[in-house]
Order: C-alpha cells, then structure tokens, then sequence
C-alpha cells in the first residue's frame, strides 16, 4: 500500500494551480441501491494505507466507531465509514486508511482504495441538491471522469465532529473572552457546512459581522461584488471588511487559488488573509505562505481560531 502515498514534494508544487491529488476508495455494494458509489480524501489528510488491524472494542462509542487500534504506541480511533454513510453491505471492510487532520489522528475502515488521482479543483462541483439529500449532506464536492465514473468528496471533517466526544465545542466555545475586536467585519469561504456553523458560531460570541460563501469561486464572485460597488462609490474595500478568513479544499475554486487572486487585485490591500484549515502540517502552512496568506490556524478549535482572528485584527 506504501507505493500509493508518494513524496510529498511534488504536491507541494500544486499550491495556486488550483490542484488537487485524491485518493479514491469505495464502501462496498450499497443492498439498498445495487451501487457501488466511489469517494475521494485529498491526499495531504492520509497519512497511510494498510490492511485491516485487530481493533480492540471500546464501551461508550458511536455506533460507527468500531473500536481502537494501537499504531506505534498511540491510540487511534477506527470509524467503519460504510456504517456511518448509512451504506447496507455485507462486505467486511479489508483496508484502514490512516488520516490525519485538525490535529487528530484516525482510521476510516473502506472496502478497498483504488488510485490517486490529480484533479482541477474547476472540475469538482458542488453537489446538487437530490445528491445532497441522499448522501445526508455528507459530500462536499463531485466530479465525473471518463466514462461516466463519478467520484464523491465525503466530508471528513464531518465525520471527524460527529464521532468525536460530543460537547468539547461548547466549552471552548464558553471560554472565549470579548475582545476589542467587536464590529468588525470578516469574509469567510468554507465548503463544509459543519465547519461554517462553527466559525459563525465563534465569531457571534465575539461580537463580529460576519459573510460568508460556501467555495472559492462564490467568494471571489461576492468580494468582486463587493470591491466594485466600493469602487463606484469611492471607498475602500478595507473598510467594509477587516479580514478574510478561507478553507483551503473547496470546489471549483480552493483556497490557494483564492488567495492568489485576491492578493493580484489592488483593491483588496490592507486586508490580510487568515488560511482556516484541516490540513494541518508544516507544508501546507508553507504552501499557503507562498501564495501570500498572513496566518493559519487549524479548524474545529474555536479558542484557536478567536485568538488567531484577534492577533490579526489588533495588528492592524
């Protein structure tokens, strides 16, 4: 399985060409639909493929939490993804692939995984909504290839909050302070809709106004939007938004790519771009630097990100 997970090198090169690589794996036959439906991971949350462990049973777990493993002295969380998808099959999950985002490591239980493939991010589209609705608003993203394949981007972060301790977000959420930071005005992008509750829900408790977009492209469209009728009116962007907070996997437009073309426009000057990301190691902090973005912080950690919103307003 080693040979499917290359140097990361390579990747790193993808930073602003709104590129992706994903990893393809598939649940098993759906008894219900007599389907086989195909799922995409981006390769950067992977950290490893490998045959199906012993998994010791856990009490107190979700349903779809099949228990824990032990990988080089650490405790991981294993999530039967077919269970949790709602997808019926009788097919016992032979593969773990071994994720690792927002800071936490887990294995997602799958039939089998397929290829890595290299995708525009243009490619990808926002569900429509009967897909939504039958896949439970677990995809975030879908693409056709060749023949007719289509591929779903499930929404792990999702997963990760949904079989997670329950209750951690509230108490983070109670221990932010107001800051002197209440008022201003932040522009997020964010494709998964669990992530973009959380940040709305941290920045209410902070007093901020808030607008939001749910992929790249519909922000670039809306700040567009935006900074012409400022500039009809002869006022500066800078002063109707205070900051930019943005996802980095989204369809049809990623966060990179954003980045890049709002750092290119002039208009945008003055108003630094906080990267809010799971992708959480040192190299796609470095890809995001590249492309001119001010901060990153790690998602799902509403104390985190108020201090990292805080830090970059004051510094103004």
């Amino acid at each position: 399985m080693s040979d499917l997970l290359k140097s990361i090198d390579a990747r790193t090169k993808l930073a602003g060409t709104n590129k992706l690589e994903i990893l393809l794996f598939t649940l098993g036959l759906d008894e219900r639909t007599n389907r086989r439906e195909n799922f995409g991971i981006n390769v950067f949350k992977v950290r490893e493929v490998m045959r199906t462990p012993e998994i010791t049973r856990a009490p107190d777990m979700p349903p779809s939490v099949e228990g824990m493993v032990s990988l080089r002295g650490a405790l991981v969380p294993v999530v039967d993804l077919a269970k949790y998808s709602g997808v019926q099959t009788t097919a016992k999950p032979e593969i773990m692939i071994v994720t690792e985002y927002n800071g936490h490591t887990q294995g997602f239980l799958v039939e089998a995984v397929d290829t890595i493939l290299r995708l525009d991010w243009s490619s990808m589209r926002v569900p429509p909504e009967m897909l939504q609705k039958e896949m439970g608003g677990l995809v975030t993203a879908v693409t056709e290839l060749e023949g007719g394949k289509l591929i779903m981007m499930m929404d792990v972060e999702r997963v990760l909050a949904e079989t997670s301790p329950r209750g951690e977000e509230d108490i983070h959420l109670n221990t932010i302070k107001s800051q002197a930071v209440r008022g201003k005005t932040i522009f997020f992008a964010d494709d998964s809709m669990i992530a973009r509750k959380q940040i709305a829900k941290t920045l209410d408790v902070m007093g901020i106004n808030h607008m939001s977009a749910i992929n790249g492209r519909k922000a670039w469209e809306e700040l567009q939007r935006i900074a012409n009728k400022c500039e009809s009116l002869g006022e500066l962007v800078s002063h109707k938004i205070d900051l930019i907070l943005t996802d980095i996997e989204m369809p049809e437009m990623d966060g990179y790519m954003l980045t890049k073309m709002i750092k290119s426009d002039t208009r945008f000057q003055g108003i630094p771009i906080l990267m809010h990301s799971s992708l959480s190691g040192q190299s796609n902090q470095k890809l995001g630097q590249s492309v001119g973005v001010d901060g990153y912080v790690t998602k799902f950690e509403p104390q985190k990100l108020s201090e990292a919103v805080t830090k970059m307003l004051i510094k103004e």
